[in-house]
């Protein structure tokens, strides 16, 4: 399993990319004029730029004026940022969206957007041109949670292998050297037997060893471990303690599957979809009962912006726990001197203010209310818990505490 300090710099990671797609889904443009391009990280800068200034040489034949302008302009920033970059670019690749979306009254803004190392590797090569940015292809990123080793196996073959998120990747196999259940003539029924049980001894560990060559090195990161096969040969292999021994207690499932080819890797996972789900959101679910019991049983729990701010800033909470869904912003007022704060909805403009002593109110700041609290969380050496709304706890933290609550390492009486 990863370290705390490590899902949570993944879950930042994680929200900031989400936070500027949503800002690029609301981007349009008139007609076909906004450029989207993936690089991967094994695509050489130089040819991209080749690959740009071929789309911009092309981009005169566009007849309308506006629009061949727009898409110029727009590949013509595009090179500019990939001046940046030398042979290659950044790990996992970026993604450049460029273009003249619609500012309203007839009015259009240049936009340029650079996102590097997205949390996934890009695969493919990919320029598209729209009057919306291609944005899907990081949205399948952000969605896909969880590693997962897989093993389907039965007497003849067996497949390893991994899902990452939503994609399965096969990558080992091998077949067996299992006799049939007919015995050669000649053999008595004892020896055949035996023999058989030996090949099939040595099956299973040779399969064993490769899942422990692929699994074992990534064991501190595995959410999981799938398998799957036809019985009794999947239970023969779980109950003979063939898998090493750090890797015995990752098996969440196991499960029937006919194919034991690559195929068969994705009959898995196919059929270990409410055991993928439930993973999924377990350490959330985990996360939520603890916080409603020290809510029922003591003083050990917070909620609120305002109430759980208070107790980051004393550096009394010890996980901070924010709704995957949360998007308003937070308005710092001035009242003479003080600090005064005020959660809105993201898309409504800033509201006036009425101090607590009836004084005037100065805007001070505008800021996405996440990125406020994790800040202050960050300097108190406080983590920081993303919690899906996929489960009803979940949905109760966004719904009733205002996406915004704390577990305390101490009570404070705030």
């Amino acid at each position: 399993m990863s370290t705390d300090a490590e899902e949570a710099g993944e879950d930042r990671r994680k929200y900031e990319f989400r936070k500027v797609i949503e800002d690029l889904k609301e981007y349009e443009g008139s007609g076909t004029q906004l450029v989207t391009i993936y690089v991967p990280p094994d695509k050489q800068i130089s040819d991209v730029v080749a690959h740009v200034t071929q789309e911009h040489s092309e981009a005169s034949n566009i007849k309308s004026k506006q629009t061949r302008t727009n898409v110029q302009d727009a590949l013509t920033s595009i090179k500019d940022r990939l001046r940046y970059y030398e042979t290659y670019p950044p790990d996992n690749g970026l993604v450049i969206f460029s273009g003249a979306v619609d500012a309203g009254g007839g009015q259009t803004d240049m936009v340029t957007k650079v996102l590097e190392s997205p949390p996934q590797p890009i695969e493919s090569f990919r320029y598209h041109c729209d009057s919306d940015f291609l944005t899907e292809p990081l949205e399948e990123m952000l969605s896909d949670k969880g590693l997962f080793g897989l093993i389907v196996l039965d007497r003849r073959e067996a497949n390893v292998g991994w899902l990452k998120g939503k994609r399965v990747e096969p990558v080992k196999s091998t077949s067996s050297l299992v006799p049939g259940k007919q015995r050669k003539g000649g053999q008595s029924a004892q020896r055949f037997a035996r023999l058989r049980l030996e090949a099939i001894d040595n099956f299973y560990q040779e399969v064993a060893g490769m899942a422990d060559d692929l699994f074992v090195p990534k064991r501190h990161e595995l959410d999981g471990i799938l398998v799957g096969g036809p019985s009794p040969t999947k239970d023969e292999f779980l109950d003979g303690d063939y898998l090493h021994h750090e890797l015995r207690d990752d098996v969440v499932g196991k499960f029937d599957v006919s194919y034991t080819d690559e195929s068969g890797l994705y009959d898995l996972v196919d059929a270990a979809q409410e055991v993928l789900a439930d993973q999924e959101v377990m350490k959330d679910k985990s996360e939520m009962e603890e916080f409603f019991e020290k809510l029922h049983t003591g003083e050990l729990a917070t909620y609120g912006f305002e109430q759980t701010r208070r107790n980051l800033v004393m550096g009394s909470v010890d996980r901070l726990l924010i709704s995957e869904d949360l998007r308003k912003d937070v308005v710092v007022y001035d009242c003479d001197g003080q600090e005064e704060f005020e959660v809105v909805d993201r898309r409504h403009s800033t509201p006036d203010h009425e101090c607590e002593d009836g004084g005037e109110a100065e805007v001070q700041d505008r800021e996405d209310v996440i990125e406020h609290l994790m800040a202050i969380a960050e300097q108190r050496g406080t983590e920081t818990k993303f919690i899906s709304t996929d489960f009803e706890k979940g949905e109760q933290l966004h719904d009733a505490f205002g996406g915004v609550a704390g577990i305390l390492r101490y009570s404070t009486g705030v």
